[in-house]
């Protein structure tokens, strides 16, 4: 069995995604799968303004209903994979064309699965502002990056339209909604499946060749 290519399609701003990102860390790990990811960009709202929006508003405008029970359900799902998520401390959505065109140029370093997982650990736990230039190039620092780098890639205006350019590739590809996993180039994957079924995805997937 060799190494398993997964391409991996998320938004920073959603807890679901991040809930799937550590499915599949933990999947890997209990599995001994080696594997290769690929990060790709995808926006839940493209049009955000720079300040961000109330997220129980929005929820509550879009879906109505109990805002509470949809959090709770969520952060249920998220203890059952060891992560600690209270989303009363992260009231806010804001843009993540900045956090996702970090994670682009960390390809290059080797360190982009484990700088998007300190950004959703940024967002979600520590109630950290993710479009705030400050405060991703302080955590873009750990992961191969100079502050004076980081900075440059976040002002960048050729790097944060590639970055919205690949975000609304994916979603013409088809991906209406993240996580997106691809294993092999030839089985996908969509949302935060229990590690029971994505474990079974991935072992499916490692059995046959990549596709071209």
């Amino acid at each position: 069995m060799g190494t398993l290519s997964i391409d991996l399609v998320t938004d920073i701003v959603c807890p679901w995604c991040f809930i799937g990102l550590t499915r599949l860390d933990n999947v890997l790990k209990e599995t001994g799968m080696e594997a290769t990811i690929t990060h790709h960009p995808y926006f839940l709202d493209p049009d955000l303004p720079a300040e961000g929006v109330d997220v129980a508003e929005r929820l509550k405008a879009k879906y109505g209903g109990d805002v509470s029970a949809m959090f709770a359900r969520v952060e249920a799902e998220a203890r059952k994979s060891g992560i600690p998520l209270d989303l009363s401390k992260q009231p806010r959505q804001r843009p993540t064309d900045r956090a996702h065109a970090l994670i682009r140029a960390a390809a290059e370093k080797g360190t982009q699965h484990a700088l998007a997982r300190a950004l959703f650990e940024a967002h979600f736990l520590q109630s950290r502002n993710i479009a705030d230039a400050d405060v991703i190039a302080e955590i873009a620092v750990g992961f191969g990056f100079s502050d004076d780098e980081a900075r440059a890639v976040v002002v960048d205006a050729d790097a944060l339209h590639r970055t919205r350019q690949e975000a609304a590739a994916m979603a013409d590809m088809g991906i209406g909604g993240v996580p997106f996993f691809v294993f092999n180039r030839a089985l996908a994957l969509s949302g935060a499946q229990p590690e029971a079924v994505m474990a079974d995805a991935m072992r499916q997937a490692a059995a046959s060749e990549p596709a071209t």
